[in-house]
């Protein structure tokens, strides 16, 4: 493992007891009492290139932290098809394939990752058939992000729309293609994981 400075060091342990709040890099300046918040942004570069920081960069409050440096290659496990069309197959926890790409593809830890290769054009244009799609693994996701979910026993690519109707909360698959139909979901629906990377398969 790299040596952090001490900055690093405080950096690190700060974001870690504060990972549920959006921490601004003036709040982190102050609380580390750096000179200016460029040297902040130093301190974070490094704390990244090291391997102990993984940020978004579209996106700088998105980060994860990780418990040490990873390989610069991850081995990243590839599951059954992810159904984007109107019949489904299951993701039965058995990968068929382990597939190689960089870390720095990912915005989050290597272990939490995992491909499906989508099937169908319900998603498209942004996801099409035969494309390999990066997922973080949870349970939960955010109204209007896109996942990789289990719906009446099949595994789907759809986004995830919620609704309160009467005080009761239903959820609604959406494809991205407008020439299927949004659909409700049904009451063994569960998330897999939240679609973070799109692998185009032409080149």
């Amino acid at each position: 493992m790299k040596k952090l400075h001490q900055s690093q060091t405080k950096l690190l342990e700060i974001l870690k007891q504060n990972w549920d709040e959006e921490l601004t890099i003036r709040d982190l300046q102050n609380r580390i009492g750096a000179s200016s918040t460029s040297v902040v942004t130093h301190h974070l570069f490094q704390l990244e290139k090291k391997g102990y920081l993984k940020r978004n960069p579209d996106n700088p409050r998105d980060y994860q932290i990780l418990l040490g440096p990873e390989k610069q290659i991850a081995y990243v496990n590839e599951y059954g098809p992810g159904q984007c069309g109107p019949n489904g197959s299951l993701l039965d926890g058995n990968p068929v394939d382990r597939i190689a790409i960089s870390s720095r593809l990912l915005t989050f830890p290597s272990a939490e990752a995992f491909i499906v290769r989508a099937k169908g054009n319900s998603m498209s244009p942004r996801i099409k058939e035969g494309d390999l799609v990066i997922a973080k693994k949870t349970k939960n996701i955010d109204n209007g992000k896109i996942a990789v979910c289990v719906n009446n026993g099949e595994a789907l690519i759809k986004k995830i729309q919620r609704e309160n109707n009467k005080g009761e909360q239903k959820t609604i698959l959406v494809s991205l293609n407008s020439a299927y139909a949004p659909f409700l979901a049904a009451d063994d629906f569960r998330v897999e994981g939240e679609v973070r990377g799109v692998i185009s398969r032409k080149i």
